[in-house]
């Protein structure tokens, strides 16, 4: 029999019977685990290490050197993100998941997260087919092959001063509409607050309501957005750029688009 790899579980774990744990131990049994272990992995989380020793020195030896890790995003979790950032930078195969139903942080956002309901069976199916297919997909990539929200940051400053002017503007671009999507998630963040959280009844009256000052609000922020747009667009139409550049663009347009009819509607 074939030695099993390891697979490091980045992972809110709470104390011991309580509602974090228990969740964390039904996904792990009946989602990670069989999957990974059809891939040839075997999973170890921090509260499961057996060996004696400083805790933080070994879960960072694991997320180093095992060659696959699943993150769990779930309750945005201040050590799950310490330690997804430790991962990021060393470009090596990860998994995302994250609750259904949660926002995905928008920094990481731009990573694809499964996001996993333990409690609906066909949601449970779907995740396990997902994850077996991106483990498939990342876990015989050279390290060049992977990118996450650190490396990209890095070759972008890298492009920043390049030598070739096709750099540097793929660069502005790339910056430009990141900037753009941050405007967009934030509005939309503002705009749709969880409807579990106020009856939607209240919220529709005084959506009506705040009309006006709504628009006000953030009329200024799309108007700036759109004239960013426009001027990269005319800056970049002398260049022999590919079109995935003004592709991009567009797809930013109707996003604004989408958005400004939302808003204004």
């Amino acid at each position: 029999m074939e030695k099993m790899e390891k697979c490091f579980i980045i992972s809110p774990i709470g104390e011991e019977g309580s509602e974090i744990r228990k969740r964390a131990d039904l996904i792990l049994k009946h989602i990670i685990d069989p999957v990974i272990n059809e891939c040839g992995f075997k999973s170890i989380r921090a509260d499961k290490i057996p060996k004696p020793g400083i805790i933080t020195n070994q879960v960072i030896e694991h997320i180093i050197n095992d060659p696959l890790v699943i993150a769990d995003l779930t309750d945005k979790n201040p050590n799950v993100f310490y330690e997804l950032a430790i991962r990021h930078s060393i470009r090596k195969p990860l998994v995302q998941i994250i609750q259904k139903g949660e926002d995905i942080p928008f920094d990481v956002s731009v990573m694809r997260t499964i996001p996993i309901d333990h409690r609906d069976l066909d949601n449970v199916a779907e995740a396990k087919k997902e994850m077996k297919k991106q483990i498939e997909g990342i876990i015989n990539k050279k390290p060049n092959e992977i990118e996450s929200p650190i490396s990209v940051s890095l070759d972008l400053q890298s492009l920043k001063h390049s030598e070739k002017p096709e750099d540097r503007f793929f660069a502005k671009f790339v910056a430009v509409a990141t900037e753009i999507r941050s405007e967009i998630y934030d509005i939309r963040k503002r705009l749709y607050p969880k409807e579990k959280l106020i009856p939607i009844a209240y919220v529709e009256e005084m959506m009506k309501k705040s009309e006006r000052r709504r628009s006000d609000q953030y009329g200024g922020i799309m108007r700036d957005a759109i004239h960013t747009l426009e001027n990269l667009e005319h800056e970049l139409s002398g260049e022999n750029l590919h079109s995935v550049y003004f592709r991009e663009i567009n797809n930013l347009k109707q996003m604004l688009a989408t958005l400004q009819r939302n808003i204004f509607s």
